[in-house]
């Protein structure tokens, strides 16, 4: 049985994406209020950013957006670059890492994150990470989020305000993670106003916005298709 802060609020991280969004209507169930907070840290697909405000301005959640573009002065990631394309491996750093991967990025939100929920009260954090969909990301596994966690609580001494760090989908496949989006109702909304390309594109495909092409998009694309057969489009219901 999933347990309910619905006495407490939580603070969700937010892209704009797919994974964030329906983390952020399964906070929305659980807690009884939510605000959101979204990065600029330089990312080709800053255009992620807006859809991260219409999402919130539809679902009237306060949403704060963080400037730390200077990661891109620090750290090396083909996510950065405003040409080339997107490669499912080859980063510049290892070659079995995919290009987009952006070291220390999660750290840094979660930390940021943390900052910005002891400000306003807030103790439990909503991240939209995943292990089962494995992409090469170091910092999308359940043992980073863990072990982050303890660090967070190490790094202050608010005991009985420690943060919590929430990760709903993180035992989820792509397809697993439509179909709770179904579950939540919000299904068409995931698919119809939430941005996952790496190109920031937003042609409207069966599977939501983006080029159809980016390792983002075809993730995207194979889970929704996955879900169409194993539990059918069932919008609404």
């Amino acid at each position: 049985m999933e347990q309910s802060y619905n006495k407490e609020d939580a603070l969700v991280l937010l892209s704009g994406g797919q994974d964030s969004t329906t983390s952020l209507f399964w906070a929305m169930k659980h807690f009884r209020k939510i605000h959101a907070i979204s990065f600029f840290y330089g990312q080709k697909h800053a255009s992620e950013i807006k859809w991260a405000k219409k999402i919130c301005k539809k679902l009237d959640i306060n949403l704060m957006v963080t400037d730390i573009s200077f990661m891109q002065n620090l750290v090396v990631s083909d996510l950065f670059k405003k040409s080339g394309k997107i490669k499912p491996k080859d980063h510049p750093l290892q070659e079995d890492v995919p290009s987009s991967f952006v070291p220390y990025r999660n750290l840094l939100f979660l930390v940021l994150a943390s900052a910005r929920a002891s400000s306003l009260g807030i103790r439990h954090l909503v991240i939209g990470v995943c292990e089962t969909d494995y992409s090469g990301y170091a910092d999308c596994r359940d043992v980073f989020i863990k072990s982050t966690q303890a660090t967070l609580h190490l790094a202050t001494d608010f005991r009985e305000k420690n943060v919590i760090i929430h990760t709903p989908l993180m035992w989820l496949t792509k397809s697993e993670t439509f179909e709770l989006a179904r579950e939540l109702g919000c299904l068409d909304f995931i698919i119809t106003q939430t941005l996952t390309c790496y190109y920031g594109k937003t042609k409207m495909n069966h599977f939501g916005m983006g080029c159809g092409e980016c390792p983002a998009c075809t993730l995207r694309k194979k889970g929704f298709e996955e879900f169409q057969m194993k539990y059918g489009d069932k919008r609404g219901t």
